[in-house]
């Protein structure tokens, strides 16, 4: 008997494990109008973008635990074909492309994960994420009803769904992905091509609900977003917005942080009060998931920039930045924004908000809890002006184009506009002395057994197969001993029209200039006078790409290359016509083609070294050896004394440089009030669009470090130097009675019966500490971080409790309150404390 209760009790007990392990391994995921359920349970979600690529395996834990830390419970992520499937049927899927041990990190770390398959990405990425030898599949047209790009499509978009079953990553399966997303902001390519884009749409939704994914598939900027696929928006706002169905959840695929950098282009940056803005208004309108794209954007390593025109950085002004630092105030603003939303989120997923009328810029979006109370957003839609407003018989003062969020419809624990979050200054510090150089130059005429001949000219891509961004097109030109221009000197100008993007011009193997393009305008003309001799000529155009275009209709169409014409003029028959007679073509480079970048290639040559080293010379190499800097701080190359080229570490590539291409826009100052767009916030007008070039650490051993650059235009590679980036100051900029979420904890738990005064905090990073007080004041401070002043109000002993609490410390917490900076400057003043602390 006794063994029998036993054997019956552990009979149950291994009912309860299998019970336990079903219920875990059939979780769900559905939706209704309100949001997302993951086994039921409504949430509002939280999603930053970090795409794989960008970044290296060896980064993944750290980004994707600060993702954790900053209140975020979704990544979201592209997969790319191109570097998924180099080949057709030759896959690769390891180092920076592991895309199974990427989703497995997001699951160790307890959050879920939304995997765009697209497989068009845009993404500023090369040809859109699109291999290049999907162009040449014979009747092939792009991302519309056509029969060979769907077979191809399909079969990708597949391979990808089948991996992630086999790793049981769906949700379903006890995985982490709790959403895909099929195409990509499709819905203006569908409306530009009319019904074969219908047709497509239809197609690409049947297709994707047929792979079994156990999970919501989404369409985003896709209106026609057939049932059940969820339609999404994208954009700078989202708030206007609503879905194609009532039952579906309003989300936000795509809420930008900020924006790319193009070679040329100012950098963009959007003020963290504004995107803190236009996720809480999303929110109080009703919205349940939003994604910021991007929450890390990385660099674009390699040849994967697209556009074209593309800065290596895809920094994006993200709240972790290129290198993986968290980039302050908006990574903490951000963060605060979602722990005040997330105390909202059982009212939030109730029901649709009652809205109030404040005033004529002003309303309440008023919420309701099941077990009663609600939560409330108050906003100030004024671009201006504070406002006033009278809620449930309480008055609110709002900044403008603010919202305060009130989880219990009476206090404020957040406003977007007012950062309670820590800002901080990052400092590049050069690591010791230079680097010794040696130095290859390449050739600028190149009939070798990797050339080829053929009458007239011929498209770049077509001739490259994208395999370089160099493709030599090069002529003779006889001239005879009686042409008029060599008696006069008034040389022969040549002409010559490109499909872009940049072009580099050699008369008799020297350097006779240089034109290229922009994202703006691709196309590019050389129209110079030519310094030609009597007798045989060798005309060599070295024709560069900077990217593939990876966005409009039919983009596999676009040219690049020289198509001519090619005219010479003032000869003393007029115009010579060179378009129509031979040609020979090399497609990339000699230090290319030996594999100068690589240890092994590098060492097939010799080198020039010590004094002889080439400087300000088109077509150089350059290698040298260094060992790994010491310390944890991220590295990066600044290349501001080149002109524009390629750099590879240890065989990788870096990416694309360009620092000789300056900034155009205007740089003028920028408030955070007001419709943003990617022109309003710009730095770095008149320098150079990227200076510096990031290096991963995991790339580099501890000693004998290869560093290959190729530089076109003629640089000082003297002027190259590695340096780490770190945290230089942190600031605090506090109002005396700002919104806390930790007053609101602590008179939610009953532990306190008045208003907490705020806190400053302020931390270095690991391994630094605060050696000094740069500034502080409490009263009437003006200025911002770095720059800050006293204003006609100031408390004496402001610096006191600073240098007291924080010097020597990695991090310090300082109360806001008048007694412990002496007492009250100016009563009846509101006033505030800015503080900025020295890290070293």
């Amino acid at each position: 008997m006794e063994f029998v209760l036993k054997m019956q009790k552990y009979n149950l007990m291994l009912m309860v494990l299998v019970c336990s392990w079903v219920c875990f391994c059939t979780a769900s995921v559905t939706y209704d109008h309100k949001a997302i359920s993951i086994n039921g349970q409504r949430k509002i979600l939280i999603s930053g973008s970090i795409h794989y690529p960008r970044s290296t395996p060896e980064m993944w834990p750290d980004l994707i635990q600060k993702v954790k830390e900053g209140g975020v419970d979704v990544i979201q992520t592209y997969v790319f074909w191109n570097g998924h499937e180099p080949q057709p049927g030759q896959y690769y899927f390891e180092d920076r492309y592991d895309l199974v041990k990427f989703i497995k990190l997001i699951k160790q770390a307890g959050l879920y994960a939304h995997l765009r398959i697209g497989p068009y990405a845009c993404a500023e990425w090369n040809f859109g994420g699109f291999p290049v030898w999907l162009k040449y599949v014979p009747g092939i047209s792009f991302r519309t009803d056509n029969g060979p790009f769907k077979t191809a499509m399909e079969k990708f978009t597949r391979k990808i769904v089948n991996m992630m079953k086999a790793e049981r990553l769906y949700e379903n399966e006890g995985g982490p992905i709790i959403l895909s997303q099929i195409e990509n902001e499709y819905g203006p390519m569908e409306y530009e091509l009319g019904a074969p884009g219908r047709a497509y749409t239809k197609w690409a939704a049947q297709m994707a609900l047929g792979l079994g994914t156990g999970v919501p598939w989404v369409m985003c900027k896709q209106d026609d977003a057939p049932d059940p696929i969820i339609n999404t928006c994208n954009g700078f706002y989202c708030d206007y917005f609503s879905p194609n169905k009532n039952f579906k959840p309003k989300m936000w695929t795509e809420a930008w942080t900020g924006w790319f950098t193009e070679f040329g282009g100012a950098v963009p940056y959007r003020p963290a009060e504004d995107l803190a803005y236009s996720v809480a208004k999303f929110i109080q309108s009703g919205g349940s998931f939003i994604n910021y794209y991007m929450y890390h954007g990385g660099t674009n390593f390699g040849r994967t920039a697209g556009g074209p025109f593309i800065a290596t950085s895809y920094d994006y002004d993200a709240p972790l930045d290129e290198y993986g630092l968290k980039r302050e105030a908006k990574w903490g603003h951000l963060k605060d924004l979602h722990r005040a939303i997330k105390l909202c989120e059982p009212a939030l997923v109730t029901g649709d908000p009652s809205i109030i009328t404040l005033g004529n810029f002003q309303k309440a979006y008023v919420f309701k809890y099941k077990t009663g109370g609600c939560a409330a957003f108050l906003s100030n839609n004024d671009r201006h002006a504070y406002a006033s407003v009278n809620f449930r018989n309480q008055r609110y003062n709002i900044p403008p184009w603010s919202i305060s969020i009130l989880p219990d419809c009476k206090n404020t624990v957040y406003n977007t506009a007012r950062v309670g979050a820590q800002s901080a200054l990052m400092k590049m510090t050069s690591e010791g002395g230079g680097f010794t150089w040696q130095s290859y130059n390449d050739v600028t005429e190149s009939y070798d057994d990797n050339s080829f001949t053929t009458v007239g000219l011929l498209e770049q891509l077509n001739v490259t197969r994208d395999a370089s961004d160099y493709l030599w097109y090069m002529t003779d030109v006889r001239v005879g001993s009686n042409e008029g221009f060599l008696r006069s000197g008034k040389w022969p100008t040549l002409l010559v029209s490109s499909a872009g993007h940049a072009l580099h011009v050699f008369i008799n193997g020297q350097l006779s200039g240089t034109v290229y393009g922009s994202q703006q305008n691709r196309k590019v003309t050389f129209n110079k006078p030519v310094n030609l001799r009597s007798g045989v000529n060798k005309i060599s155009l070295l024709s560069i790409a900077v990217g593939l275009p990876n966005i409009g209709p039919h983009f596999e169409t676009w040219n690049a290359g020289v198509l001519g014409p090619v005219t010479l003029y003032g000869l003393n028959g007029g115009k010579r016509d060179l378009t129509w007679q031979k040609w020979s073509y090399k497609v990339g480079l000699n230090g290319e083609i030996l594999s100068l970048h690589s240890l092994m290639g590098s060492s097939s040559v010799e080198w020039i070294q010590g004094s002889l080293v080439a400087q300000r010379q088109p077509l150089t190499w350059y290698k040298t050896v260094f060992n790994a800097p010491g310390g944890n701080e991220p590295l990066a190359l600044d290349m501001s004394s080149m002109g524009k080229g390629q750099i590879w570490i240890n065989g990788q590539s870096i990416g694309r440089y360009w620092p000789a291409y300056k900034a155009r826009g205007s740089c003028s100052s920028c408030s955070y009030a007001g419709y943003f767009d990617e022109k309003k916030c710009l730095s770095n007008c008149g320098e150079s669009s990227q200076k510096w070039y990031h290096v991963p650490r995991s790339w580099l051993k501890p000693t004998g470090n290869l560093l290959v650059v190729f530089e076109e235009l003629g640089g000082i590679p003297y002027g190259i130097s590695m340096v780490k980036r770190s945290i230089y100051s942190v600031c605090a900029d506090i109002y005396e009675w700002q919104p806390s979420l930790m007053n609101y904890e602590m008179q939610s738990s009953g532990k306190a019966t008045k208003p907490l005064r705020p806190k400053a905090h302020l931390s270095c990073s690991p391994g630094q500490k605060i050696s000094s007080i740069k500034f502080a004041s409490f009263g009437t401070p003006l200025g911002s971080c770095g720059s800050y002043r006293e204003g006609n109000c100031h408390a004496h002993n402001s610096y006191d409790a600073f240098n007291k609490y924080c010097i020597g410390q990695q991090s310090c917490t300082v109360p806001v309150t008048p007694e412990i900076f002496g007492g009250d400057p100016c009563p009846k003043v509101m006033k505030k404390l800015s503080v900025e602390a020295i890290c070293s």
